[in-house]
């Protein structure tokens, strides 16, 4: 069995092509305020409607490190085996994107786990408890012995995933939403199944601009220990992932409240996006060109172009590592920038908060 070799994620643009924001207006408040004819019971309402639609402003960006829910298969491989002879044991047994769960009946937790057992077996048959999609079945395979005491299973594997990504709001309980798309395998393109997830500080230390055909990358460092932890990672959807942060918030900086949009309010025309360049996070100006809302892909809900010169002199427009920045219009949360063109590293596509919010609360 072999590991394949680590990719960079913010090379392969898994995770971080695209930025959704969500905003939210006072203008409620203001006209509600100067209706004198409007009942006190009518007044709470209205105040606790508010309060539920407003949310803390992302644009932070955050490390991500996630565990397989299982380990995940890439692929099988042709082998030689100690006798000269070339064999496949896994072709056909299983499949690229299936999770293996047990090795006879024995539960395993990562790759590492799952390569010793296969080691200590001999070259006698093994039994694979196997997840594809939502059907668990049992596969037997047979070992293949390449060196003495060294047996493989032909399989490629992978058990965790790293990147960058944009955090997008921040709950008043302490919950987060970020990227606004999933993440997926690079080799599988399979949403990626996980059993827990990280959320790290991250050390920004380089932006590279994006050109025609090579979108530019957002390229820091994460350091994996408990110094650094903002939180958990519960969930991995095709609107982001989210999660709960820790207590400590010191690392948000300013906290900025802001009222959700729902997609009817969102028209085509200028907003802006917030995300962290040179040492901080800042809005910059863009234009939604196009309204998809009735779009069978629920994280390309709005076609958005980067029109601000500064952004475009630092980045090119939209590069990986801001997937999850704030789309903001009419001073609402609207949506968050999830994937980019790679033809045009200017335009990209963005996700309507409302379908961030959708999934955070199921």
């Amino acid at each position: 069995m072999k590991e394949r070799r680590k990719r960079n994620m913010s090379r392969t643009g898994l995770l971080f092509m695209f930025c959704l924001l969500m905003l939210c207006g006072c203008a409620q408040i203001t006209g509600f305020m100067e209706n004198t004819e409007v009942s006190g019971r009518e007044v709470e309402s209205l105040a606790a409607e508010k309060e539920d639609d407003t949310v803390l402003l992302g644009g932070m960006p955050v490390g991500i490190y996630m565990e397989t829910d299982g380990v995940l298969v890439l692929d099988t491989e042709k082998m030689t085996g100690m006798d000269g002879k070339e064999y496949t044991p896994a072709q056909g047994v299983v499949s690229s994107g299936d999770y293996i769960t047990e090795v006879n009946h024995q539960k395993i937790e990562g790759k590492k786990q799952l390569m010793d057992l296969v080691e200590h077996l001999d070259g006698e048959k093994v039994l694979l408890t196997v997840r594809r999609e939502n059907t668990i079945l049992e596969k037997k395979l047979t070992p293949v012995q390449i060196s003495k005491g060294n047996y493989r299973l032909g399989i490629w594997v992978r058990d965790n995933v790293q990147g960058l990504g944009t955090i997008t709001f921040l709950t008043k309980n302490n919950r987060f939403a970020a990227l606004g798309h999933g993440i997926h395998d690079i080799d599988t393109s399979t949403l990626l199944t996980i059993k827990r997830g990280t959320l790290y500080r991250t050390s920004i230390q380089k932006v590279q601009k994006g050109s025609k055909g090579n979108p530019g990358t957002m390229e820091g460092i994460i350091v994996y220990n408990r110094f650094h932890r903002l939180g958990v990672i519960e969930k991995n959807t095709d609107a982001g992932i989210y999660g709960e942060l820790n207590s400590d918030r010191s690392w948000i900086g300013e906290e900025v409240p802001i009222q959700v949009a729902k997609k009817e309010e969102i028209k085509t025309g200028e907003a802006r996006i917030r995300c962290y360049i040179d040492g901080e996070v800042k809005e910059y100006t863009i234009c939604i060109t196009q309204i998809d809302k009735e779009s069978d892909q629920v994280n390309k809900g709005m076609i958005i172009q980067v029109t601000d010169t500064e952004l475009l002199k630092k980045t090119g427009g939209i590069i990986q590592g801001m997937s999850g920045s704030p789309i903001i219009q009419n001073g609402k949360l609207i949506g968050a920038v999830t994937h980019v063109f790679v033809q045009d590293s200017t335009k990209g596509y963005g996700i309507f908060i409302e379908n961030m919010l959708k999934e955070e609360e199921s």
